[in-house]
Parts: structure tokens; sequence; C-alpha cells
């Protein structure tokens, strides 16, 4: 057979098209406002965040009593035997169909509980704080399965006919991902040909990492329709019935982490699919995915604040308890600060997971970059949190549960947690792609008035209407840019000897403006290849919004929960204090870096420069290509499909 050069052969999308593709799918307009998008361009909207969102009564009250249930049954379920089986018990997804769990997000019109993403956030920090396989069966369910785009997007017999069962008996997917397509889905070979009457569409194609896949009863599936005679074609999305004839789940996969996931490889040939069943029109099925994730990724922020408040908890019991050198291990300064970071830091998880959450619930702030955010910092964040605690446990860190049992101790999973949560800063995009999607909305102000100007292929009449447009624009803004209430004393004096923290927040915020200014001043068109310099200014204005979120949140505390408010203010600081040194070193690896020589050096590796820093070993890989391949056609392999519950 012959091969397929991956850059030249078939079905190869230069870098133009891939970038044409993902910005036809993009939310171009802003009708909402968002403290994110405000916070790049040098503005703290704090009216946007304070006085701190409150849940509507009534829908608090429906999730108090759906998690005091939930609370009770996962007191019974046995983490440990998920892990040790590698998958979740039936009676485990049996016990949540029962509760509702299925369909937390689903309307009450739909046979779902209605609850608010608020509630529904709490439920996935709950239920991922015994099993993060769980929360990831039910995330993955309900926030970028068959539900969330449904409600969206489907029409109202979609709904009537699918939402009922995804809210009791059936489990839904999300399949996008291809052996060789990732986060470029230009480049995606799965398709859905309309057949000739017109009734329906035969899909064929390869579908990997499939969360869910391997049990699922209804699929989301995004396929490419051939352009044709009434068929616009295009990316479209499809619910898929996981039992249709045609599908095979050629593999479970396993991985270093999430030891229950149902993850697998599905095959379609010439699969039928109902017209009825094409979610939105032909064509939209990737803007619909990536609105779909606006508020789906708020399940990964969710938990991660589940695994830092357990892990805040086993680092303070350990470090209580276990004494070195005469007094326990937490008193000393070098363990002082880890503890003093996982808390602060899951304090700040879950002001920022919670601001997100009342935005998503309001309807009326456009949450593209805060809901990105919380993913991107969270993810990350959590990870650190859980390394950390591991290096406080020491050998019993590296340990694992089962074995700390055998022996007579208690069965700490930290080593689990530190893997169970790696796959978040890879999940629902990876940290790299996140940073270039929130660096796409952060600058797109600019590109909206001088986009024309660096792109080299637009002529010269729209390159002088860009400048006209553009220096209007930062003529008006620069001057906002000099200075502002962060040079104020007295500024932001309601939120006490925190305040001090939001005026940092207001300067930083326009430096960040400044700064993205100047770099798209110096590079121009070649901006978008400085992903180091756009990944520092996500970042900086990650951890902007961090801080605000958590000020606020603290303030809100001091006022809603009196008996917590002093904890509260002294979490907020130390969280600040940590941010704020964060901050300061991004700035300064704004212009002081190692880019173009890292750059330069990973081409030479490329290259094959220097092969002896290879020798000297054995590679103990298991032979096989890098990438399987993925041509279309039917099955050789066993259906490993089961059904849960």
């Amino acid at each position: 057979m012959t091969a397929v050069n991956r850059e030249t052969g078939p079905g190869h999308v230069d870098e133009r098209q891939a970038r044409a593709v993902a910005e036809a799918a993009r939310e171009s307009e802003w009708r909402r406002p968002s403290f994110g998008r405000e916070l790049y361009l040098g503005r703290l909207r704090l009216d946007l965040v304070h006085p701190h969102p409150r849940p509507d009564p009534d829908s608090a009250a429906a999730g108090e009593e759906f998690l005091t249930r939930l609370r009770a049954f996962c007191a019974t379920v046995d983490a440990q035997r998920i892990e040790r089986e590698e998958r979740i018990p039936d009676e485990v997804v049996r016990g949540l169909k029962e509760l509702g769990a299925l369909g937390m997000k689903i309307p009450r019109a739909y046979g779902g509980l209605g609850l608010s993403q608020l509630d529904y956030n709490r439920a996935l920090t709950l239920v991922g704080s015994v099993s993060p396989a769980l929360g990831a069966l039910l995330s993955a369910h309900q926030s970028i399965g068959v539900p969330q785009p449904l409600k969206m997007f489907g029409t109202e017999e979609q709904k009537r006919a699918f939402l009922p069962r995804c809210a009791t008996t059936d489990i839904s997917a999300f399949l996008l991902t291809e052996p060789d397509v990732g986060s470029d889905p230009a480049r995606l070979r799965c398709t859905a040909t309309p057949t000739e009457d017109g009734s329906a569409y035969l899909i064929d194609g390869v579908k990997l990492w499939t969360t869910n896949g391997v049990v699922a009863d209804l699929l989301v599936v995004m396929a490419r329709v051939p352009p044709g005679e009434g068929h616009p074609g295009g990316i479209t999305a499809f619910v898929v019935e996981g039992g249709s004839e045609g599908i095979t789940v050629e593999h479970r996969n396993r991985f270093m982490g999430l030891r229950g996931l149902e993850n697998g490889v599905t095959r379609f040939h010439r699969v039928r699919v109902p017209v009825e069943n094409r979610i939105g029109e032909e064509g939209k099925g990737l803007r619909i995915a990536l609105s779909t994730l606006n508020t789906g990724r708020l399940s990964l922020p969710a938990i991660c604040v589940g695994a830092g408040r357990w892990c805040t908890k086993a680092a303070r019991e350990w470090a209580r308890e276990r004494v070195q050198w005469g007094r326990p291990v937490g008193t000393h300064e070098e363990v002082a600060k880890k503890i003093a970071f996982i808390s602060a830091t899951t304090y700040a998880m879950t002001a920022m997971l919670d601001l997100a959450s009342h935005f998503a619930d309001d309807e009326r702030r456009d949450i593209r970059i805060e809901a990105a955010i919380a993913k991107l910092w969270c993810s990350e964040m959590a990870w650190r949190v859980a390394d950390e605690l591991v290096q406080v446990r020491g050998g019993r860190g590296f340990e694992t549960a089962d074995s700390l049992a055998a022996r007579g101790e208690r069965g700490v999973s930290a080593e689990q947690i530190l893997r169970d949560l790696r796959i978040n800063r890879i999940f629902e995009g990876s940290t790299e792609i996140m940073h270039l999607m929130i660096a796409r909305e952060a600058v797109d102000a600019h590109l909206a008035v001088a986009g024309d100007i660096i792109d080299p292929s637009a002529g010269a009449a729209a390159k002088a209407r860009a400048a006209a447009k553009a220096s209007g624009f930062y003529a008006a803004w620069l001057p906002t840019l000099v200075v502002g209430q962060g040079r104020r004393p007295g500024a932001f004096g309601e939120f006490g000897p925190l305040a001090g923290h939001l005026r940092y927040v207001e300067r930083a915020a326009r430096r960040l403006a400044r700064s993205t200014f100047y770099g798209m001043s110096r590079w121009q068109g070649r901006m978008e290849t400085k992903q180091g310099f756009l990944a520092r200014v996500v970042d900086i204005g990650a951890e902007l919004f961090a801080m605000s979120a958590t000020v606020v949140r603290a303030h809100h505390d001091r006022e809603e929960h009196p008996e917590r408010g002093q904890g509260a203010y002294e979490l907020a600081d130390a969280f600040c204090r940590q941010s704020r040194l964060r901050v300061d070193a991004l700035f300064t690896a704004l212009w002081a870096n190692t880019d173009d020589l890292d750059g330069r050096l990973s081409r030479r590796v490329l290259d094959g420069r220097y092969p002896w820093l290879e020798e000297g070993i054995l590679d103990p890989s298991v032979p096989g290509p890098l990438i399987a391949p993925a041509e279309p056609g039917p099955s050789v392999r066993e259906n490993v499909r089961r059904t849960m519950g």
C-alpha cells in the first residue's frame, strides 16, 4: 500500500485554509458584555462582576435538594473498585439514572431536573471528588453530548424525541476527533453523503477518543457533507443511534488516569442517519460544536474544584499528623508554602468557576472568554495542586491507595488524583490550543479595525480603509490606557484590605492592553506566529480574572456568610499575592525570553541534527505507526460496544 504524505497528499489542508475554517466557525460578533474581553482591552469592568451574582431562590432550593440526595448516593460508591476494575459498576450507573443525574441540565419539560449551571457544576464537583471517571461520564453526556447541542440548536421535534431519553435512560457521547485530526477540523475526513432520495445521510469514517463512545446509546457525530445540488455541504452535526447497523466500537482505550473512562475508537460504515436527525443546517456543525463548548467547558473546572478541595483536606490532615524534626511537617516553611498554595488556589478556582457559572445562567453575558479561561487556568492549577499534594505526602503520595490500605494505613489516593487530573490539560482543547483560541478573542477588537493592514492578501484600497478606521479607534482607545483607578490610593475602598489587589488588577489590565498593542505594532502580520507571546498575554489575563473573581467572592462571603468572612479574606489575600508574583514574571517574560532560540533549536532537533543525543538507549515502544491508518470501509474487528446500567 502506498504511503500518503500527510503534508502534500490527499486531504491536505494548508495553514490558510485551516484558519479560514476556524474563522468561519467562531462567533464573530460581541452582542453581550464580557468581563474577560474588557480585561484584555485594558478595562476593569467591575460592574460586570460586582455585586457578586446571587442564584434564584427557587432554583437554589431545587439544586440543594438534589445535591443532598446525590451526596447520600455518592457516599455508597466504592471509588477504588472503579480504579481496580477499570469500569464503573452497572449498579452505580443505575443509581445515577434513578436519581435523575443524567438529566441535570435537561429542562423539566423534557423529563430532566432543569438545574442551573451553578448547581450542575456543584454536582460535578461532588461526583468528581469521589471518582473523576464518574464526573467524566456525566459531563461528557450532558456538557458536550446530545443534550447540550439539542437544547441550543435542536428543533422542537428533536428535543421531544431525544431529550427525555437522555434524561432518564440513554447515555450520549460527542464524536469529533479522528486518528489524524485533533484541533484542526478543517482536515475532517468522516463523511455524511446524502442519499439519492434526500431522506437520509450515509456516514463513513473513523472517530477516536470517543468519551462514553463505548457505552453510548446516542451519539453527536461531526461529519463532512460533500457539496452538491441542493446541498451546501461542510461540517455538519448529526444525532446517531449508537446501535445503528454499520457502527463498530473497535477498541476501548486505556489511559494513565481515569481508569473507568469508557473511551474508544468508533468506525462508521454506510451508517444511515435520517435527515430529521441533522442538527442545524449543513455546514454549521463546527459552529454548533464550538458554541456547545462555551458552557460545556465549565464541567472540567468543576472537576478541578472538587480535586482541589479534596487535596486541601488530604494535605491538611497529613501535614498536621506527620512529624519531622520534632514538629508537624506543615509547620516547616517549605511544606507550609505548599499548603498555602493548595488552599488559596482552591479558593480561587471555586470563585472563578462559580462566577462563570452565574454568567452562564444569567445569559446576559458573553462567556466564551470566561469559560475558556476557567477551563485553561483551573486545569493547569489543579494539576499543580495535586502535584504539590503528592510532594507533601512524600513516599506515601507515590504509593497507591490500595497498597496503603493493604499495609494498614488510610488509602489516600494522591497519586491517582494526579494521574486523573492530567487529562484536563488536554480534554476539550489542550492548553496550547486554548491559548491560541483565547488570544484570538483577546485581539479581536484590534483585528476588527486593523486586520486588513496586516493581512498580506489585502489590496491597497482595503489597507487604506483599515488605516483610517484604525487611526480613529486607537486615537480614542490608547489615551485610556495611561491612567486609571488603579493609581488612586482610595479606589475600591469597599473591599477593605483587598482593595489594593483590585488596584493592581486595574493597572495590570492597562499594561496588558498596551503590551498587546506594542506586540501587534512590532510584529504585525507575524503576530500569529508569536505563540509564546500570545500565551503569556492570555495567562496574564487569566490571572487577572482569577484575582478579580476571588476578591469579589471574598467580599460576597463576608456579606453572606459572616462566619467565614475573615477566612475568605485571608485566602483571597494569599492567593492574590501569589498571583501577582506570577503576573509580574509573565510581564517580564513577554519581552525577555528564549522563544526564538527555542524555535531554532526545535527545528534542528526535528531535522535530526543531534542523533547522538538519542544513543545509548533501547526503545521499548510496541512497534507500529505513530498514527494508525483510518481509511473508510467495513470493520474487520470485534464490536466491543456494551450498554451500562
